[in-house]
């Protein structure tokens, strides 16, 4: 029981790929970000890492996606992400992940134990879709959100501030309660009127968060979700749109 008693730490070997933190500095209505994850990947162990900065003017942000990978076998298994998207066409991914020592591989009994810290990876779209389409060849759902404007700018500024205070106060990963779903409902809850338990099924098992997403109305569908799933994956595009600059909007059938 000793890692009952283990401290969370912004110091060890990480993976290349996680060793920058992102961080967040307001000034107004716009938003300065360094370490923006911009990685391009040869395979999924052979990439080249580089970080961009970048600054928003939070007026134009418009848009709000929500990303779901399922993992091979059960679909109940997946994680999710966002992606903010701005009137002149920039995307900013926002994805909630186990942020792994140097050739350290996921486990869920170590994800309840406390071996791993949780990191917030801000980075572009051909990094975090790219990766999971035409690396992993896993397949990837993009749901355009019905939000207002002034919704998506809080949610986009609570998930930067969470990004800043794991740069101070780093935080254990908890395969159930503190996730990538979890926490994405922790900063809906924050801007919505409506509210919904971190220990809802469609949370704990985030396969199936885009019924949820449904059913809360932020998904626009004529039909249920299930009947409709296969038309938001986006895997094909991605592939065929790796290396094109305008890699967002090809995804997105523009």
């Amino acid at each position: 029981m000793k890692w009952l008693f283990q401290k969370p730490t912004n110091r060890r070997d990480w993976s290349p790929d996680q060793v920058v933190l992102p961080a967040a500095e307001f000034d107004g209505d716009t938003v300065s970000v360094t370490g923006i994850r911009d990685c391009r990947y040869r395979s999924t162990s052979d990439f080249s890492v580089a970080h961009l900065d970048d600054r928003f003017d939070l007026n134009q942000l418009k848009r709000l996606d929500f990303f779901v990978e399922p993992f091979t076998g059960w679909r109940g298994l997946a994680h999710t992400f966002l992606s903010f998207g701005f009137d002149d066409g920039r995307q900013l991914g926002i994805s909630i992940e186990v942020r792994r020592q140097r050739g350290e591989e996921f486990s869920v009994l170590g994800g309840l134990t406390r071996q791993f810290e949780l990191m917030y990876v801000v980075a572009t779209e051909p990094d975090l879709v790219g990766l999971r389409t035409a690396h992993r060849r896993n397949p990837v759902f993009l749901y355009p959100i019905r939000a207002e404007p002034a919704r998506i700018r809080k949610m986009m500024v609570s998930m930067l501030e969470r990004a800043n205070s794991l740069g101070e106060r780093p935080e254990f990963y908890n395969a159930v309660c503190n996730t990538c779903t979890t926490n994405i409902v922790r900063h809906f809850n924050e801007v919505s009127d409506r509210r919904v338990p971190w220990w809802n099924l469609r949370v704990l098992f985030p396969g199936y968060s885009d019924r949820l997403a449904y059913a809360l109305g932020l998904i626009a569908s004529h039909r249920s979700i299930e009947a409709e799933r296969d038309s938001f994956e986006i895997g094909e595009l991605a592939r065929a749109a790796i290396d094109d600059p305008k890699f967002s909007r090809r995804i997105r059938g523009r």
